[in-house]
């Protein structure tokens, strides 16, 4: 296999599933660990890739997903305000489905102490966690795992979702543009993304600003087809005024 051709594979592997371990290219093309550092370090000078210990993921907000072990601790305290938010406007009893992302999980962990809710998601991490509430009622899409992210997808995830009318879907986001819309990285995730804002009477979209400002490969839906957009206070005055009276800023926490 030739350089490029080698370059090609870990690229789409990267597209496949948001996170490349040196150790394991090594392994699996069939080269030393320093002929993968080259590699990689050459995807880097090209803005395809960023460099990361023992590998590399996308550059953040234009490529492929990450996987939720390299973004959980990422503007942790920005959407633990998002959250808080997010969760200040279900009222107890209400039916929340949660998309899967690590923003959407700090709205789980801001629910926590909310009762009687039932809630529906397609994030395996979302579920376990939710399984802990007391008097919750606990839905799960099932579906085909995109195991970086601890989604489920699929057309099994999507027609369990057609069955069922929520209060609030809580939605994440790859990227957002006032004239691309909300997209993201990949295509697998679109039609449960879909399915989630039919199945709720209000949609919220919940995404650090990092997100703002980008686009994604995959379009979902347009910015006006959800309801309210919270975000934190890193965003320009710019972007502020491109979202309206849609957008809600979402200030730091005390403990933040």
């Amino acid at each position: 296999m030739t350089a490029n051709a080698r370059r090609r594979e870990i690229f789409h592997r990267m597209l496949a599933d948001g996170y490349v371990d040196a150790k394991t290219l090594a392994g699996d093309l069939g080269v030393d660990a320093s002929t993968i550092r080259r590699d990689l370090d050459a995807l880097a000078r090209e803005g395809k890739i960023e460099r990361t210990h023992g590998g590399a993921r996308p550059v953040e907000g234009a490529g492929p997903e990450v996987p939720y072990a390299a973004k959980k601790d990422v503007r942790r305290a920005e959407k633990a305000a998002i959250a808080a938010v997010a969760a200040a406007m279900v009222s107890d009893g209400d039916s929340v489905v949660l998309d899967s992302g690590s923003t959407t999980y700090e709205v789980a962990v801001a629910l926590r102490h909310h009762s009687s809710l039932t809630v529906l998601t397609n994030d395996l991490r979302i579920a376990k966690y939710v399984a802990s509430f007391p008097e919750v009622r606990l839905l799960v899409t099932g579906g085909e795992l995109l195991g970086s992210v601890f989604t489920l997808v699929g057309d099994h995830a999507v027609r369990f979702m057609s069955s069922y009318s929520a209060d609030w879907t809580f939605l994440g986001a790859d990227a957002i543009d006032p004239r691309a819309g909300v997209t993201n990285t990949n295509t697998l995730e679109v039609p449960i993304k879909r399915a989630l804002i039919e199945a709720a009477a209000r949609t919220v979209l919940v995404a650090d600003h990092s997100k703002f400002g980008h686009r994604a490969l995959a379009k979902v839906t347009a910015v006006e087809d959800i309801d309210t957009l919270i975000s934190d206070s890193g965003l320009s005055t710019e972007q502020r005024d491109a979202y309206g009276p849609a957008l809600v800023v979402a200030e730091p926490l005390p403990s933040a």
